[in-house]
This record gives C-alpha cells, sequence and structure tokens, in this order.
C-alpha cells in the first residue's frame, strides 16, 4: 500500500488502511473512558445496564481492530521514526506506541475476563454473546477491577503524552510528524 520505500527498506508513509485504523481506534478508546468513568458512578438500572453493554461490545470492537491494525503494520510495516527527532523524543515516542499497543489488547482482555469472573455476559452490541473467559470468581474479579481501573488511567496518561507531543510536533516544531499519520482526505 505504501508506494515508496526509504532506504532501510521501510514504507515512507503508514499504510492508508493503518491511518484509519488509527484514528477509529483512537475515537473508540477516547469515548470508552468518560463511559467506563460514568457506568461506574451512575446508580444500577436500565441506563447502567445500556452503558455496560455499549462498553464490553466497543472493548471488543477495539480489540478485533487491535488485531487487524497489529497484523496491517505486520504486513505493510511503518515508516521510521522521524529523522528530526531527538534521542528524547525517538525514545518516548517508541516507548508510549508501544505501551498503546500493549493497552489495546490487555484492557479489552481484562475487561473480558473481569466481566466473565463478575458472571457478566459479554455481548456484542446485543448481536451475540462471548465465552466466558473464565467461571465466575469473586476474588479473581476484584483483582482484575483493579486492573482495568489502573490500566484505565495509565491508557489516559498514555493518550495524553501521545496528543501532547503530536501538539509539539504539529504547533512548537512544526514539522510533519502528525501529517504522517492523517489519511490523505485529510492532510
Amino acid at each position: 500500500m505504501s508506494a515508496t520505500n526509504d532506504s532501510t527498506g521501510r514504507p515512507e508513509h503508514y499504510a492508508p488502511l493503518a491511518k484509519w485504523l488509527h484514528w477509529i481506534i483512537a475515537l473508540l478508546v477516547i469515548g470508552m473512558i468518560p463511559a467506563g468513568i460514568a457506568m461506574a458512578n451512575i446508580a444500577p438500572g436500565p441506563l447502567q445496564d445500556r452503558l455496560y453493554l455499549l462498553h464490553r461490545s466497543t472493548g471488543l470492537l477495539v480489540l478485533a481492530l487491535a488485531i487487524i491494525r497489529l497484523f496491517v503494520r505486520a504486513s505493510y510495516g511503518a515508516p521510521a521514526p522521524y529523522a528530526g527527532l531527538t534521542r528524547f523524543e525517538r525514545i518516548a515516542s517508541t516507548a508510549t506506541h508501544h505501551l498503546l499497543y500493549l493497552m489495546l489488547f490487555f484492557m479489552p482482555i481484562v475487561g473480558w475476563m473481569m466481566a466473565s469472573a463478575f458472571g457478566a455476559t459479554t455481548s456484542f452490541y446485543g448481536l451475540f454473546d462471548m465465552p466466558n473467559l473464565v467461571g465466575k470468581n469473586e476474588a479473581l474479579f476484584k483483582v482484575l477491577q483493579k486492573a482495568h481501573f489502573f490500566g484505565g488511567i495509565l491508557m489516559a496518561l498514555l493518550i495524553l503524552m501521545h496528543f501532547a507531543g503530536a501538539m509539539m510536533h504539529t504547533f512548537v516544531k512544526r514539522d510533519i510528524v502528525l501529517w504522517r499519520m492523517l489519511p490523505r482526505s485529510w492532510s
């Protein structure tokens, strides 16, 4: 999908599908953070039940899209880090990207396991039910609940760092880092 490669054999641009997956996943995850906070803090009832269904379903969608995104990255590659990055920026960028990828798998899987340990059904937008990953287990549920909570905080911090880096490159350094990830129709 990338028309040209640089001298290292890596593509000069992200594949169009990788760009679209990046933005779709970003919007879904950014929406899930406040939804997760809201659903945990409202009174039990139909609205909370709907929010849990939506949150679990969207988590499964994020997991599926993350798998596709990883396959696209493995198939088409990714450009080398931007040449204008300092050593610190390159290390911070690489670490943040790797942790974000890890969290795109960790959070949905832990959430799915947490719902299973609670004894809840994990449905995909009411279309079909997913199998429980573990049996009902209150002690395991509490551990997974804490892991999911702190994972959500880490995810939010990583997103903020990623966004801050993109904004710094766009408005302070005025380089092309952000533009490498924008779909052609946006740039």
